[in-house]
C-alpha cells in the first residue's frame, strides 16, 4: 500500500451559497439550493423518465493530475446514487468543454462511452434494484469504456440512520487511487496504464447524482499530493 504526502491547497470551495457555484457547469437539470449552508442537489425532471432525470454538476477549474479531493456528504432522501468524476477531460487531447464534443445532458452512457475520459467513483448506491440495495458497495470505474476496476463496502447508512455528514476523500497519484469515508479506507487500486488504457492525468471534477436522490455537499478542498 502506497504512502502519500498531502501538499498545498489548489482549490477550496465551501459550497455554502449560490455565489460559490456561480461558475459551475450543469449538464442535465439539477435543482441547486443551499438550505443548510451546504449545496443541496436534487433532480428537476421526473425520475420516472430514467436516465433523462440524472445530471452532472462540474467544477470549472481543471485540476492537476495528482490530487487529494475531499468533501462532506449528507444524504437527505433516497433512493438514488452519488458519484464523483475526476481526471475528466475530452478524448484525443480536447478539453472537456470543447464545443466539438458531443452534447451531454446527464445520461450515463454519454459519459462512460462517449467522447470523454475520466475516473468515476460511485457511493451511497441506493438504486431501485433489490440486489444492490441489500449489499451496499462503492464502485470505481474508468472511462472511456465502462470498466469496473475496483469495489469496496460502503459504510454510509440509509438516510433514516444518518445523523451527520460523512467526510469523503479520493487520492489520485500517478496510477494509485484510494477512496475513504471518515478516514476508513474502502478500496485502493493501481492503474497500470495498460489494461484499461493510459493513466489519466489532469482534468475536471464533477458531482453526479441519480434521481431521485437528494443530498448535501460542503467543504470541497483539493490539494496536491505526492508519493512519500
Amino acid at each position: 500500500m502506497a504512502s502519500f504526502d498531502i501538499g498545498d491547497i489548489v482549490y477550496d470551495n465551501p459550497l455554502a451559497s449560490e455565489k460559490d457555484v456561480s461558475d459551475f457547469i450543469a449538464e442535465g437539470s439539477p435543482v441547486v439550493s443551499f438550505p443548510m449552508r451546504a449545496m443541496r442537489l436534487e433532480n428537476a425532471i421526473d425520475p420516472e423518465l430514467g436516465q433523462a432525470a440524472n445530471y452532472l454538476f462540474w467544477c470549472p477549474r481543471k485540476m492537476p493530475a495528482d490530487v487529494c479531493i475531499e468533501w462532506d456528504f449528507r444524504p437527505i432522501r433516497e433512493p438514488g446514487l452519488a458519484m464523483m468524476w475526476f481526471c475528466a477531460d475530452g478524448r484525443d487531447g480536447k478539453d472537456l468543454f470543447d464545443a466539438s464534443l458531443a452534447e451531454r445532458s446527464g445520461e450515463y452512457r454519454q459519459y462512460h462511452s462517449g467522447d470523454i475520459n475520466g475516473y468515476h467513483a460511485s457511493y451511497f448506491r441506493r438504486k431501485n434494484v433489490q440486489h444492490e440495495r441489500t449489499f451496499h458497495t462503492a464502485n470505481l470505474r474508468k472511462s472511456h469504456g465502462f470498466h469496473l476496476v475496483c469495489q469496496g463496502a460502503d459504510p454510509i447508512p440509509s438516510v433514516i440512520d444518518v445523523l451527520n455528514s460523512y467526510h469523503i476523500q479520493i487520492i489520485k497519484c500517478g496510477g494509485h487511487i484510494r477512496f475513504s469515508v471518515n478516514d476508513l479506507l474502502l478500496y485502493e487500486w493501481f492503474d497500470d496504464g495498460r489494461q484499461t488504457g493510459e493513466v489519466l492525468g489532469e482534468g475536471y471534477i464533477g458531482f453526479r447524482q441519480m434521481a431521485p436522490l437528494i443530498a448535501d455537499y460542503s467543504n470541497l478542498v483539493v490539494r496536491g499530493v505526492t508519493i512519500s
